[in-house]
């Protein structure tokens, strides 16, 4: 053998001893140093996890009365892992599960369906969850149907019927609050990668509202009990068992019985508008402690009933709650509402104002019309007020001398060349208010409103600028118009600019302006209490179901409106007078309890769809009492016209539900707080929020 050939095989004795020691390594790291790890991976692929949902916390209003509560019931489900294997991939099955319990193998259909398998059409009522996970058909299942599945199982390979807790709304007060209890609903996909939360596939979990907001207190843990099978699926030993333990009750500051008032008093106003002929699409109300922020009620129109839920939503009901048609009831009006404030927004313009210099107390012109370059801009209705002291302008609510003052204010600033320091006192003053910001309230989905200043009118304008420029080729020949033409291009040039037209309209709560119902409330509850700007919250405290206190939730102070005493003092002076002299005094003139507000009629541009013109929006702000105010309640009502004839209406009757007025007179027994505001936490009786121990 010549030193080549001895050296390649010294190379090749060298390689397979490096192999043979690379696998005697990894043997023995299997095998001895992570032994553990890979154990439980081996136990993992045989274990099964059988999962008993935990009873989840009540919901309950500020006296204890449950609004949410857990029932049982019995649910049918189908197993698509089990059916999809069958020779007409379950189709047999779904035509008689349907028959069973009512409706039509076509809802069965696409409520068994993954939403990613419905490519085309209409996905309402799919399923989100997983096809390995048995789907909920009903809820709602009689004890003759269970038993027909059960006693029946060759016949209904895949299908099952078990007891499962059921949300339940019982509405003992007649309140609805639909939107701002929620719903629950199954686990999904993306529920199940949330690894800090641990769900398991057969869990409901909140998806709206306080359901959702505090999931993590009513939720509860479930029981789980791991059992470890053979390769036929036999059970051959059990590794835990854990019990499960219920969800903690959710207190909060709504008072039902002033919930189900306010909803009512919504609900009037509405019909009330369209009896005059209005539209009247839409609306919202909201009731405050200025005090705390506590929100006592809060409803939005239209509304649906939540006991939609319990039942499992159908197709055709998935359908109506986001349609155009029936009036998108799914969106929450009070937060995710936006609309142009109106006059209610002269309150905040008399705190500009002040900032600006001028006196408060002294007299100004209230003219028929005004002139702002070539537009002329018109008092409501064209009236001539005259000459009048602030206060009383207020009260009648003229718009001509807010286009004046504002128009003077945009001069000094430097008009459409702006100083490196301008004033911005409208702007300011509304940002002061939290304007174009959420205000927190402890509900998912809040909108900002829109707060038109100089960085918003920059920011539309670069979303915006091709759109302008890019008229030429975008528009139809015939669409040129030379008004076409001459927006375009004054919005290509200089879009960005804040124009006169643009603090004019602002200064009344028209133009680009919009707040929400929340928004509002907030701004004349800090008006009511001295300026302090409080955080909107609906929950007041967790409470397990021994009766032990969790968590309690304080008032928190979000910022302080840019006011003085003397700021504050003219505005309850103001905003009295108009429910005495002005604009409010036909519904309160006469009122045994002294309100204080502002009447606004906003106006928009654009058509309904059986093309007649977007009627008036009717809004009123206020708080009481006067003297020492501690509600705040607001209401707006979409397309409602005026606002003294629709949303004062309304608003006067929730303030006859705060107060006991009857009949003109103040009966405090009949009062939503017949004892003063609740301070502490109610005590909670077991046997209210477990109607049926499940």
């Amino acid at each position: 053998m010549n030193d080549r050939s001895r050296l390649n095989l010294i190379f090749i004795q060298v390689l397979v001893s490096s192999l043979l020691l690379a696998l005697l390594g990894r043997l023995f790291y299997l095998q001895v140093a992570n032994t553990d790890a890979y154990k439980s991976a081996a136990l993992s692929i045989q274990s099964r996890d059988i999962v008993t949902p935990a009873v989840r916390g009540a919901i309950v209003d500020s006296g204890g009365i449950p609004m949410v509560v857990d029932r049982p019931g019995m649910v049918i489900t189908i197993d698509r892992s089990v059916i999809d294997k069958l020779p007409d991939t379950g189709t047999a099955i779904i035509t008689k599960v349907a028959a069973l319990v009512g409706q039509t193998p076509q809802q069965v259909f696409q409520e068994t369906r993954l939403c990613g398998e419905i490519l085309s059409g209409d996905k309402t009522g799919c399923w989100k969850g997983t096809r390995y996970q048995p789907i909920p058909v009903t809820r709602q299942a009689t004890q003759a149907q269970a038993l027909k599945i059960l006693e029946n199982a060759d016949l209904f390979p895949g299908v099952d019927a078990a007891p499962v807790p059921i949300r339940s709304y019982p509405s003992l007060a007649g309140e609805n609050a639909s939107h701002e209890l929620g719903y629950v609903g199954s686990v999904t996909e993306a529920d199940l990668a949330n690894t800090s939360a641990h769900y398991y596939r057969n869990e409901v979990i909140g998806k709206a509202g306080l359901e959702y907001q505090y999931n993590d207190y009513l939720r509860g843990t479930p029981g789980v009990k791991t059992v470890i099978v053979n390769r036929t699926e036999a059970i051959t030993s059990q590794s835990q068992n854990t019990k499960p333990i219920p969800g903690d009750n959710l207190v909060t500051n709504i008072n039902a019985q002033l919930q189900a008032a306010t909803e009512k008093a919504l609900a009037s106003s509405v019909a009330r508008s369209r009896s005059q002929g209005y539209h009247a699409d839409s609306g919202a109300a909201v009731v405050l402690d200025v005090k705390t922020g506590h929100v006592l009620a809060i409803a939005s129109y239209p509304t649906y009933d939540p006991t939609i839920w319990e039942k499992g939503l159908t197709t055709a009901q998935a359908s109506a709650l986001y349609s155009a048609r029936t009036g998108v009831p799914a969106l929450s009006r009070p937060l995710q509402g936006m609309y142009p404030p109106a006059s209610t927004f002269k309150a905040v313009s008399i705190v500009a104002a002040s900032k600006a210099g001028y006196n408060l107390n002294a007299s100004y012109d209230c003219p028929a019309q005004v002139q702002i370059g070539n537009h002329v801009f018109s008092n409501f209705e064209t009236k001539n007020q005259g000459k009048l002291n602030m206060q009383n302008l207020i009260a009648v609510s003229c718009d001509t001398v807010w286009y004046q003052i504002a128009y003077d204010q945009w001069v000094k600033d430097g008009g459409l060349s702006p100083h490196s320091h301008v004033n911005d006192f409208f702007f300011n003053a509304a940002r002061g208010f939290n304007l174009g910001q959420k205000t927190g309230i402890d509900l998912p989905g809040e909108a900002t409103g829109r707060l038109p200043d100089r960085a918003w009118k920059e920011r539309y304008y670069q979303q915006n600028k091709n759109f302008y420029c890019n008229y030429q080729t975008r528009a139809r020949p015939a669409d040129l118009t030379p008004f076409l033409i001459a927006i375009a291009k004054e919005n290509c040039v200089d879009g960005n600019k804040v124009r006169a037209g643009d603090a004019v309209n602002f200064s009344i709560g028209q133009g680009d302006t919009l707040v929400t119902p929340i928004q509002e409330a907030q701004i004349y509850a800090a008006i009511a209490n001295g300026g302090t700007l409080w955080q909107p919250e609906v929950a007041r405290a967790i409470v397990k179901p021994d009766g032990s206190v969790v968590k309690e939730f304080k008032p928190i102070v979000t910022g302080r409106a840019p006011t003085s005493a003397s700021d504050i003092a003219f505005l309850h002076a103001a905003l009295r007078s108009v429910n005495t002299i002005g604009t409010g005094a036909p519904v309160f003139a006469n009122y045994p309890v002294q309100v204080s507000g502002k009447t606004g009629t906003g106006q928009v541009v654009g058509k309904n769809p059986d093309g007649s013109a977007f009627d008036d929006i009717s809004w009123y702000a206020s708080f009481a009492p006067s003297d020492k105010p501690q509600y705040a309640v607001v209401m707006v009502i979409s397309q409602g016209g005026f606002g003294a004839t629709s949303a004062a209406v309304g608003v006067r009757d929730i303030y006859s539900s705060l107060f006991g007025v009857v009949g003109g007179t103040v009966d405090p027994a009949k009062s939503a707080f017949p004892k003063g505001l609740p301070t502490g936490i109610p005590a909670i009786d077991p046997k209210m929020v477990a109607l049926v121990k499940p």
